[in-house]
């Protein structure tokens, strides 16, 4: 368990660090308003705020990139049936069009 959170966290820190300065060497924080009240004392707030909303952002991504990783059999439980007891689709297909 500890691993995987890593494996989410890790990557997601590190992408909203880069998030961070894209965003905001484009946008100044003293050009924003929230509610329409501008920022111009809070720019460390706004820079908090949006790193974490990022740091979301990044961890969602990861923490869904690892559940779509799963196999069948750990998601639903899903038993997979071995491919021997399976007949192959080609021999009904020939005995369709071969009597």
């Amino acid at each position: 368990m500890k691993q995987k959170l890593v494996w989410i966290l890790w990557p997601s820190f590190v992408t909203a660090i880069a998030m961070e300065g894209i965003v905001f060497s484009i946008f100044d924080p003293f050009d924003l308003t929230v509610l329409g009240i501008p920022l111009e004392e809070h720019h460390l707030a706004a820079y908090t705020i949006g790193f974490f909303i990022f740091w979301a952002f990044a961890a969602t991504s990861s923490a869904l990139t690892l559940f779509f990783q799963k196999p069948n059999s750990e998601v639903n439980n899903f038993c997979v049936v071995p491919s021997a007891a399976v007949k192959p689709l080609e021999d009904d297909i020939d005995a369709r069009h071969n009597p």
